[in-house]
């Protein structure tokens, strides 16, 4: 029998929830896999011959949807059974979700949703599907499957997909984004795979440097910076204001400019920042006294860090130079004037290597003849 079960919300509130970006709907069904005790975690984005979106598949090998409770568990929004929890039940992770709307926002995926789910009951395995409709998400199906699946899990299939999912066929964009989203989750729990497209997503392929740094506020509060530089292009860089587990509470733009080549996000980590969430402090940003001064504390450290980057990249490329005898300099400066001259041709060079797509392919001949040619062009004004 098919058994209804209606949301206790209003229609325009479970609305609302179903609007997302498609790479936050999928972070969403990624943490509700998470919250449900999985270690292996799979997206796939099913095409269908014309190279078009038939359906995305989020499937995990938790504990499952406990379907027996599905009243209270998809029935009550806001009654979600994490609400009271504040760990998983079987590895003792920290939750994420606590407030049962994560689910909604795969219907800003596609207009027909099915859990397919397993669980363990006192007289064996069984299984479930719930569906939904995005036509009416205040409603949903349960059907007891006759067969019940070989273990504990659930997979998410989302159907009659809608138009503006385009970017989730970038592969090498949606890891980035998975991989940038789950960096501290995945560290903290090095069991845990996530996977999209059959693509490992892991923080470690996509970061090109990690460095982390300590601060204290002048009421003694501690916070740890850490520092990730990605391989590839990002948005603007971010302050993510973390919990002591790393999970995301707020971003601001770091508004720090790291110089060409740089894509970071700083994770800034600290016990403190769930109780100024919980009091909504921290959207304040520069109007809380606390808020700011990490906030200008982590600026600076920024500041800092990217000009030792900068500083280090610099003496490592004119070492590089010098070894492949391209550098059109040799010894130590003459005097002043000639020092001055190579800070000139120094600042040159590398602006025009950071603004050329083709440098790096350049032959050394190549590279040694644009090189006397710059310091001729410079000496002779």
């Amino acid at each position: 029998p098919v058994k209804d079960i209606l949301v206790q919300a209003q229609k325009d509130h479970i609305l609302s929830l179903c609007t997302a970006s498609p790479i936050q709907a999928l972070t969403e069904l990624v943490w509700n896999a998470l919250d449900a005790d999985a270690f292996d975690v799979k997206v796939d984005v099913i095409q269908n011959p014309l190279g078009g979106i038939d359906a995305i598949r989020v499937s995990d090998d938790g504990l499952g949807v406990n379907a027996l409770q599905a009243d209270t568990h998809f029935g009550n929004l806001g009654g979600s059974w994490k609400r009271d929890a504040d760990k998983t039940p079987l590895s003792g992770r920290v939750l994420h979700g606590s407030k049962g709307k994560g689910r909604f926002k795969a219907f800003a995926l596609g207009n027909r949703v099915e859990w397919r789910t397993t669980l363990k009951t006192p007289s064996g395995l069984r299984s479930f599907v719930l569906a939904g409709a995005a036509d009416n998400p205040g409603h949903f199906t349960l059907e007891d499957v006759a067969t019940p699946g070989p273990d504990t899990g659930t997979e998410v299939m989302i159907t009659d997909i809608r138009n503006a999912l385009g970017s989730l066929l970038d592969t090498s964009w949606v890891v980035q984004q998975l991989a940038s989203h789950f960096a501290l989750y995945l560290k903290a729990y090095p069991n845990v795979r996530i996977y999209f497209q059959g693509l490992l997503v892991n923080p470690v392929i996509v970061q090109h440097a990690s460095q982390t740094y300590h601060l204290k506020s002048s009421e003694g509060s501690k916070a740890e910076l850490q520092v990730i530089e990605w391989k590839t292009k990002q948005n603007r860089g971010k302050v993510v204001f973390c919990n002591a587990d790393g999970f995301a509470l707020h971003e601001v733009d770091a508004a720090v400019r790291p110089g060409s080549g740089f894509n970071f996000t700083a994770y800034l980590i600290s016990p403190r920042f769930a109780a100024l969430h919980e009091e909504n402090l921290l959207i304040l940003e520069d109007m809380h006294p606390e808020v700011k001064a990490f906030l200008d504390a982590a600026r600076d450290i920024l500041r800092r860090h990217f000009r030792e980057r900068r500083e280090a990249i610099t003496a490592e490329m004119l070492q590089q130079w010098q070894t492949d005898g391209i550098y059109p300099y040799s010894g130590a400066p003459a005097d002043e004037a000639e020092a001055a001259a190579r800070q000139r041709f120094n600042a040159c060079a590398l602006t025009i290597r950071s603004y050329s797509d083709n440098f790096d392919v350049f032959s050394v001949l190549e590279k040694k003849l644009l090189f006397r040619l710059l310091r001729e062009t410079l000496d002779a004004k």
